[in-house]
């Protein structure tokens, strides 16, 4: 092989080399984009206040009241609603705990009393006290607020007609049914 075709094979690579190199420093200038100083994402929602017996001071704000909003709802809309739910909870009569407890019959069910489901601390000290309408309300509106140290990390539903239809649904997944508030 002559020098000058060592030459040549030499240019070649280098050649590449500055071009692959060349384009990367390129692709850096036109695509740049800032790292953020907190990697994630900020999802804002409003506060509300806890009123002293846990319900959320908002509801009772509320443009429409909660036996309104449960009378419009509709359990087709809130099985959609719940989807989401699905992940951590199951819907079935006699289905099993997963990440968060059986939800069949939870409108009327005492507090962290589902059978062989590990509560938290914080849902635990309310143990005895039973799911109603009003409280399922507030609790699926920020479950972080109204139960400090739960460990349902679920975010919040901030519409109330999606936790009214969530509610009409769950209102469904019963032996009895519990009826809904006064409009």
């Amino acid at each position: 092989m002559s020098s000058f075709e060592f030459n040549k094979i030499a240019g070649a690579v280098l050649a590449t080399a500055l071009m692959v190199f060349g384009l990367k420093s390129l692709a850096g200038v036109i695509y740049n984009s800032e790292r953020p100083e907190k990697p994630g994402y900020v999802i804002e929602v409003a506060e509300t206040a806890t009123q002293a017996d846990g319900t959320d001071a908002g509801t009772a704000q509320s443009a429409e009241s909660l036996g309104k909003l449960l009378a419009a709802a509709d359990p087709k809309k809130g099985e959609t609603v719940a989807k989401p739910c699905a992940g951590c909870h199951d819907f079935s009569k006699g289905g099993p705990n997963k990440v968060g407890p059986n939800l069949w019959g939870i409108v009327g069910r005492l507090r962290a009393g589902h059978e062989g489901f590990a509560y938290s601390e914080a849902m635990a000290s309310k143990k005895g006290d039973p799911w109603n309408y009003e409280k399922l309300f507030a609790f699926l509106k920020k479950p972080s607020e109204y139960v400090p140290g739960t460990k349902m990390s679920f975010g919040g539903i901030a519409k109330d007609k999606d936790r009214a239809d969530l509610l009409a649904y769950l209102a469904t997944l019963a032996d009895t049914k519990v009826p809904f508030p006064n409009p």
